[in-house]
């Protein structure tokens, strides 16, 4: 069923759980994420990186997304995340395909990133689609998102209160220590500065959004990596994410939805690798790709057990 994106988070917020943002590349992962959803009978946001509509293209991604909204019995949002380009932005609300989008105007000065956020909601607000607007930089990379340690920021609470006031966005991505990635470095990120984060909360009434939130379990990167090496590779070594305590605290700070990518790539590949060395001469995709899709429909139960949205559709 079709999802309102402000309607599932503004209630997430006063319900004390959060909503999963999954990034999607193409049907397998898609499948799997509505599926664990639908497992959990938890509202889901399906998201498209600008890497993504890249990748697929966005009228693929969105024919995927839409016939999953409308066989699903759960709440199934469309979103473009992390729209640093603005009219690729501009394009996704008024293309109808998207429900929501992101536009990451965290690379700008705040008052410019105001004045931009602020024109990119008047636009998606009249054609009924909510936006989530970013402030303060998140380190990392991920598709075509590459924020440097030295240049990232966290977001600042009186800035955020400001901001909101005066763009009118639906919700505020925050800086306050996650990253993007595998690799979400201790002293950098990997530590939430829950202080900060609810000093956030306080000053702004609208829902907060935590990216880089994946957990980059160990037993799947020791998978990986033994798996890895069996076809010459190395792994991720030191590859670490965010802790259930930490996401669980963060979502009593305002946090309603958390973006989960690198989680559902790890499981992809960890159990790609295994089908593909237990069967070298397999050449038939599905039966390739299949056993990976399950494997991500299991990581996304377990992700959405952990932010307390199940039973929530």
């Amino acid at each position: 069923m079709v999802g309102s994106y402000k309607q599932l988070l503004t209630k997430a917020r006063r319900g004390g759980y959060a909503v999963g943002g999954f990034n999607i590349n193409n049907l397998e992962i898609a499948q799997a994420v509505v599926r664990g959803a639908q497992e959990c009978q938890s509202p889901v946001i399906l998201q498209t990186s600008e890497g993504a509509v890249a990748y697929a293209g966005a009228h693929y991604l969105a024919a995927i997304a839409w016939t999953a909204r409308h066989d699903a019995d759960v709440p199934v949002v469309f979103h473009l995340d992390h729209g640093k380009d603005v009219d690729l932005v501009r394009w996704a609300i008024t293309s109808g395909l998207y429900d929501s989008v992101m536009f990451d105007g965290s690379h700008l000065p705040f008052l410019e990133n105001i004045k931009v956020t602020r024109q990119i909601v008047k636009l998606a607000h009249k054609r009924n689609v909510h936006v989530e607007a970013e402030l303060g930089a998140i380190p990392g990379k991920e598709d075509l998102v590459e924020v440097s340690n030295q240049d990232a920021f966290f977001t600042d609470p009186d800035q955020a209160a400001e901001f909101v006031t005066k763009t009118g966005c639906d919700s505020l991505a925050v800086s306050v220590g996650t990253a993007h990635g595998a690799y979400k470095d201790k002293g950098i990120a990997g530590s939430v500065d829950m202080k900060r984060l609810a000093a956030i909360a306080e000053a702004v009434s609208i829902p907060l959004v935590l990216h880089g939130a994946s957990a980059v379990n160990r037993s799947v990167v020791t998978r990986l990596g033994k798996t890895a090496a069996k076809l010459g590779g190395k792994g991720l070594v030191g590859a670490h994410g965010i802790s259930a305590a930490q996401r669980k605290k963060a979502i009593t700070h305002g946090v309603a939805k958390m973006n989960f990518d690198t989680d559902l790539r790890l499981a992809f590949t960890a159990e790609l690798h295994k089908t593909i060395l237990k069967n070298p001469d397999q050449f038939d995709p599905r039966k390739l790709l299949g056993p990976s899709r399950d494997a991500i429909q299991k990581t996304v139960v377990k992700t959405i057990g952990a932010l307390g949205s199940s039973g929530k559709a």
